[in-house]
């Protein structure tokens, strides 16, 4: 195996074997190396931009910018995508934005419907980003304040990446998935809460073809269960 530089220099990736034809895109505060054992044919398990070996993007990003950034890697086609989590959602831009070039898709704990939280946040919090903003209240101490509410990926990301968290955590979807006309193979936990299996179930009925397989020991991160399955669909 060997650290590669695509697209000169923006991703690092770890290339297995010749010519390979899986993209591997891990999760959100995750790396290449979660994707290694389920690769079982040529691949490149990439480290998206702001994690692992690969510099952060130049902005907040979503979604559709990586895939777009990454686009130029499949212009060979005839690749299967790899997607766990937030690698799910690039995984899913690229196969509608460029179906010739992807023949498969393989997602696995990927929030692919977005639900509303229908709840605002604390009246407290409002006032204080309210404050923020008309320069009464210090950023250090607004800081501390999304430290006490914000979620653990929320609190450990800074700058570009906490606005790129904040991006993605909003996007769904629902509209993209019955454009997809790669086969897609959805691999999930049971006990995942981050995706729930109720949701995978609700989106496989969005695409054209997909089939559903469970792991009834697994949760949300790649784990033996969900590599037994995943290596399957990958060698």
């Amino acid at each position: 195996m060997a650290l590669t530089a695509l697209l000169d220099g923006a991703v690092l990736a770890e290339k297995t074997g010749d010519d390979p034809r899986v993209l591997a895109l891990h999760g959100w505060g995750r790396t290449r190396a979660d994707w290694l054992p389920a690769l079982g044919a040529p691949a490149l398990a990439v480290d998206l931009p702001g994690f692992g070996a690969s510099p952060p993007p130049p902005a907040g990003w979503g979604s559709r910018d990586y895939a777009e950034l990454l686009a130029p890697v499949l212009a060979a086609g005839g690749w299967t995508l790899a997607g766990h989590s937030f690698g799910g959602r690039v995984a899913v831009h690229l196969a509608a934005g460029w179906p010739d070039l992807v023949e498969r898709v393989v997602l696995t704990g990927v929030p692919l419907l977005h639900k509303a939280s229908g709840s605002k946040a604390p009246l407290g919090f409002r006032l204080a980003k309210k404050a923020n903003q008309l320069g009464l209240l210090s950023d250090e101490r607004m800081e501390a304040q999304r430290q006490k509410r914000g979620s653990a990926d929320y609190r450990a990301a800074t700058g570009v990446m906490r606005d790129t968290l904040v991006r993605l955590v909003n996007e769904d979807y629902r509209h993209l998935l019955p454009s997809i006309t790669a086969p897609v193979e959805l691999v999930w936990g049971a006990a995942d809460t981050a995706a729930p299996l109720l949701m995978a179930q609700e989106a496989q009925g969005l695409f054209p073809k997909a089939d559903l397989v469970v792991s009834d020991s697994s949760g949300h991160l790649l784990d033996t269960g969900l590599y037994a399955l995943l290596r399957d669909r990958l060698s």
